[in-house]
């Protein structure tokens, strides 16, 4: 997952709610991972498979908060040590508040894989440093860019329903927790989630779009979600600045709902050589759309990859070691692989609570830094498992 430049990849995941929020506890896979081309090779099992190597599921920590977020979506690995945020430790954004009102979070939560479990950041959204309408309701767009600088999506409500949701923002915290920056307007409607690519001092960002008149649809299909990809420039001890928005995804199906707030366009991984891959949850499908670090213009919804089958209600997409598409189910708690090419390869359970099992608790998803398990958050426990 990176070329012989070293580009480093912030693996997003995750989103949409498909339990009650009565029922449900708290989705990126946002892994900051520099991976060598041998190293992805290595990390296949003897049939090829990712997934083919990996058995047991185990409870890491708690992502819940001494303020009582629950909901956790974002996931993120640290890459290296910067500031409070230390290398190896998985990175946790909360979209509920203790009331599990959906888009009211305020925190990141960061776990090491020992299971020690501190916060972050809370973010008061009285206190930000620029405009982010609506306020703060963190979602799965979680990226960590180098320098330590965290950027965390917010699709913001006041009451936790659909009807009260604002278009938000992408905040910019330093390795210490503090916002530094927000980037809203250009695009930026209800983010949703997120993946991130980093050379030399620029960085752009891959983000999912949720709201594009979907409040307005009234719990009917609106296919107008959109993939932005925007282009941050690093200034040294300074946040990075935005030098350019572009649009490359559109027409995506999105709609509000009662139990999940809003579904639509989640996962996004970006491979090396520059595909951009897109859990399209409304029609289960994954789709790509070329050329994601270049192109100038909207790919609408890209090629279809893959459809049905094993997939149900993808939500949470990453790209493993060996180049393949992973990702997690909101309709029985697995997580599949699917090829490049479109095949599904190799599938296993995660989740198997609920009516139906797994139903909506899978977000975030993240490869550690060793390629050998794979980090997600269970939303339905409040819970940071690992898959290895």
């Amino acid at each position: 997952m990176r070329t012989e430049h070293t580009i480093t990849f912030n693996l997003t995941l995750m989103k949409s709610h498909f339990l009650s929020p009565l029922t449900r506890g708290l989705s990126a896979l946002t892994a900051a991972v520099a991976l060598s081309v041998t190293a992805a090779a290595g990390a296949a099992s003897a049939d090829g498979t990712f997934l083919g190597r990996l058995h047991t599921v185990r409870e890491i920590a708690s992502t819940v908060p001494t303020n009582g977020d629950v909901n956790p979506y974002g996931t993120a690995v640290v890459a290296r040590d910067a500031g409070r945020l230390h290398r190896g430790n998985v990175l946790v954004s909360n979209f509920n508040n203790s009331q599990n009102q959906q888009g009211t979070g305020t925190t990141l939560v960061q776990i090491s894989p020992r299971g020690t479990a501190k916060l972050f950041a809370r973010i008061d959204p009285r206190r930000l440093p620029g405009r982010c309408p609506g306020g703060v309701g963190l979602t799965t767009a979680l990226s960590i860019l180098p320098g330590g600088w965290v950027v965390v999506g917010s699709l913001p409500t006041t009451d936790g329903t659909s009807a009260t949701a604002r278009a938000g923002c992408l905040l910019v915290l330093d390795s210490h927790g503090k916002v530094r920056e927000t980037l809203a307007g250009g695009g930026i409607n209800g983010p949703w989630d997120m993946t991130a690519a980093s050379h030399g001092d620029r960085t752009d960002l891959f983000v999912t779009n949720v709201l594009n008149g979907t409040v307005a649809g009234g719990g009917n299909e609106v296919d107008r979600g959109t993939v932005l990809r925007i282009t941050l420039k690093r200034h040294g001890n300074r946040p990075p600045q935005r030098v350019r928005t572009t649009r490359i995804g559109s027409g995506f199906a999105q709609k509000t709902d009662p139990a999940a707030l809003v579904i639509g366009p989640t996962g996004v991984g970006l491979a090396k050589n520059g595909s951009l891959y897109v859990a399209d949850t409304v029609k289960n499908r994954i789709t790509v759309i070329p050329r994601a670090l270049s192109r100038g213009s909207s790919a609408g919804t890209g090629r279809v990859v893959s459809s049905g089958g094993r997939l149900n209600g993808p939500l949470g997409l990453a790209i493993a070691p060996n180049g393949h598409i992973l990702t997690v189910n909101s309709g029985d708690g697995n997580i599949v692989e699917t090829t490049p090419r479109g095949r599904q390869v190799a599938f296993r359970q995660l989740d198997n609570s609920g009516s139906p099992p797994g139903a909506g608790a899978l977000f975030g998803l993240a490869v550690d830094l060793d390629c050998d398990a794979v980090y997600f958050v269970d939303d339905a426990t409040n819970f940071l498992n690992v898959l290895r």
